[in-house]
């Protein structure tokens, strides 16, 4: 048997339906911008393995840092242990946060570092005797996929087996200059059962690219302080580059409370997630009361082989040409935005950095279902690129060490298969 078959005997993958997906493609090596299957066909990751490969397939700067680490300390338990990596992560990161972010707290996964955040924010007034469990988020809000953060997950066919085990969530637009009184107005009068407001700054991934306002955002946030409701930043899409700043925190004029992690954090090199917190909070959890601790933990809390990679990813992304990199991917997306604006079968063009999105106009409507997607898709893997469109919403989301040819062959393709007729 060949690897699609193997794989189909015995694997179940992620947002697939199994009974009509078609075969997956066996990548057999990675290589800077490239994937390659085991064919040896090349090609394009335009969208960044799920939006985590920051720096390219197989980086070997960050290859040989773990290997270093991995002949070293390999795993120990975080619980009483500490050791280098964890400290001078946590060091390197938080010299570039809000300078309010002062604690950190290792985990696994994006959804995970989500389920800490509402955790600790819950906790938070529970500690101080205080109830305060309503949470507050945005109605098209995607944070995971576990039951915390999919409780503050816009209610949708992926939630729907589960609503009636999903806990208390208050549900507001994202801030527009037009709605932002009327939002003000309807969080005051639940802002003492509200925990906290948790929310995807600037850019709403799986909503399907869907963007908002700095200045907007950065009002609703100071309303909600003034509210005394705890800020989560939701930067595990957003950070590390993707908005064309170091974080989407950089273009926003409050600091949250608290923020999450992962996806680039290791460069795509392997599982890490990261939730940091203002020292206000971290001390509502001391205590010589052992129950006002934060019970939560994993095996691979703060596993050294993550911290490396992640402490690697994050000297290449500081460096001047990294920096140049997503400047001029910033650049050229916002050249070929400005053609595809004018595109009859475009609609809706956002841009925010490195992250490029717009609709396919069709009779379907927007929508995750819309079959047009699945024709686009298969349209550019013939052709050597890897686009996974969200229904009729296309974007690009590439690695900084793309090169200008190949944007340029990416926005070619994309003029070429626009014209196509789907089946």
């Amino acid at each position: 048997m060949n690897l699609q078959q193997r794989d189909k005997l015995v694997n179940w993958h992620p947002y697939t339906q199994m009974k009509t997906a078609e075969d997956a493609i066996p990548i057999v090596k990675g290589k800077g911008a490239y994937l390659f299957d085991d064919k040896g066909k090349q090609y394009i990751d335009a969208v960044s393995s799920w939006w985590v490969t920051l720096h390219g397939h197989a980086h070997p700067y960050i290859a040989q840092k773990v290997s270093e680490q991995l002949q070293t300390l390999e795993q120990v338990i975080f619980a009483g242990f500490t050791h280098q990596p964890a400290i001078q992560l946590s060091e390197n990161l938080l010299k570039l946060l809000p300078d309010n972010q002062e604690k950190v707290f290792y985990s696994d996964n994006g959804s995970t570092a989500v389920e800490v955040a509402l955790k600790m924010c819950i906790q938070f007034a529970h500690n101080q005797g205080k109830k305060k469990t309503k949470i507050l988020a945005f109605k098209d809000a995607y944070h995971g996929d576990t039951f915390g953060a999919m409780s503050v997950s816009g209610r949708s066919v992926w939630t729907k087996p589960f609503g009636d085990m999903l806990f208390d969530v208050a549900f507001i637009d994202t801030p527009t200059s037009e709605n932002l009184r009327g939002l003000q107005s309807q969080i005051s009068h639940i802002a003492d059962e509200i925990a906290c407001f948790i929310y995807e700054p600037l850019v709403q991934g799986a909503a399907g690219m869907l963007t908002h306002n700095p200045e907007d955002l950065s009002e609703l946030m100071k309303f909600c302080k003034k509210q005394n409701i705890l800020l989560i930043q939701d930067e595990v899409f957003t950070g590390f580059g993707r908005t064309g700043k170091l974080f989407a925190a950089d273009y926003l004029t409050e600091k949250p409370d608290i923020m999450c992690f992962s996806k680039g954090l290791t460069g795509g090199t392997m599982p890490m997630g990261i939730t940091t917190s203002s020292n206000e909070i971290f001390n509502a959890f001391l205590s010589e009361d052992k129950y006002k601790t934060l019970f939560h933990g994993h095996s691979f809390t703060a596993n050294p082989l993550a911290c490396t990679a992640a402490l690697a990813s994050m000297e290449l992304l500081l460096n001047k040409e990294t920096q140049d990199n997503i400047r001029l991917i910033t650049d050229k997306h916002k050249e070929f935005s400005q053609i595809l604006n004018q595109h009859p079968k475009v609609e809706n063009v956002r841009q925010t950095g490195t992250i490029l999105a717009w609709d396919i106009k069709t009779e379907q409507g927007t929508s995750y279902f819309n079959t047009i997607g699945k024709f686009f898709y298969k349209e550019f893997l013939n052709k050597g690129i890897i686009l996974r469109p969200l229904g009729n919403i296309m974007y690009l989301v590439p690695p900084y060490c793309i090169t200008t040819e190949d944007l340029e062959y990416i926005y070619q393709t994309i003029l070429q298969v626009l014209q196509m007729k789907p089946n």
